[in-house]
């Protein structure tokens, strides 16, 4: 099987770069890529897991994009270096990460939580701390009982505590993966929260602007979302990708690694 969206606890999966690689190699996979949100910290450590298992190993990472609608996730896969201009968006993406943490426990401590940033950050010891952090603390405090509860409660967008994201710019992002020797794929096109008369003129944009595959295959959505979304990315020219988005076996249980949109195993096509 083939994997080529998966998370680890260097963003805000549940297990070590080394444990996920091991954790693939016994479920079948073979093929893997690491996409942490914002950070490229455990590539080093997967990769030489991976060399261990002889598993091929897909140096990735997955970057918030500001974009007027929805959700833009961008995937950066198989990079061969870390460019200058893949750090300076990575480090930009950091430090905004780290200005709405501040603002999300100034809005925890104004609700009479007893939290602070410095507590969450011993607790989750990651470069990405964000709201499944939260939730997850939220459960752990007896504040909430499941981290469901957390988001529809507090986290969700127009909930109390919820601050939204500042991302990098979309062509600074492609330029950034392109020279790092990666290729940028669109990640879950759905979450662009666009309609399907919508999505086609949107997706030939972003292929005009350098994105060169999309994810059409992804847990999120239904087999024939995925099937629609591969025949219009293969009409416009994209590759097309699937992944499990997978962050635990404790976290999202529609998440399985190596299968994506209707539990389907991810293979060669």
């Amino acid at each position: 099987m083939i994997d080529l969206h998966t998370h680890s606890a260097c963003s805000d999966g549940q297990l070590s770069p080394t444990d996920l690689i091991s954790f693939a190699a016994s479920q079948g996979v073979s093929v893997l890529a690491l996409t942490d949100h914002d950070t490229v910290s455990g590539l080093p450590d997967a990769e030489k897991k991976a060399q261990e298992l002889h598993m091929t190993f897909v140096p990735g990472v997955e970057l918030n994009i500001e974009w007027p609608t929805g959700e833009f996730h961008l995937l950066g896969l198989g990079l061969k270096h870390i460019s200058s201009s893949l750090q300076d968006v990575l480090s930009h993406l950091q430090l905004e990460r780290q200005k709405r943490n501040q603002v999300m426990v100034s809005k925890m401590q104004e609700a009479g939580m007893d939290v602070s940033l410095e507590e969450l950050l011993s607790i989750y010891k990651t470069e990405c701390l964000g709201r499944p952090h939260f939730a997850d603390f939220m459960v752990k405090k007896g504040i909430v009982k499941k981290q469901q509860q957390a988001f529809d409660l507090y986290l969700a967008k127009s909930r109390p505590i919820y601050v939204p994201r500042v991302g990098a710019s979309l062509d600074e992002a492609i330029v950034s993966i392109k020279d790092s020797g990666g290729v940028p794929v669109l990640a879950h096109p759905l979450s662009l929260y666009l309609s399907w008369g919508k999505i086609e003129p949107v997706l030939q944009e972003l292929y005009e602007r350098g994105i060169e595959g999309i994810e059409a295959w992804h847990p999120g959505v239904r087999v024939v979302e995925a099937e629609r979304l591969e025949t219009i990315g293969r009409r416009i020219g994209f590759f097309i990708t699937g992944g499990s988005d997978f962050h635990g076996e404790n976290v999202r249980m529609d998440r399985k690694i190596g299968r994506t949109s209707g539990m389907t195993k991810i293979d060669e096509k």
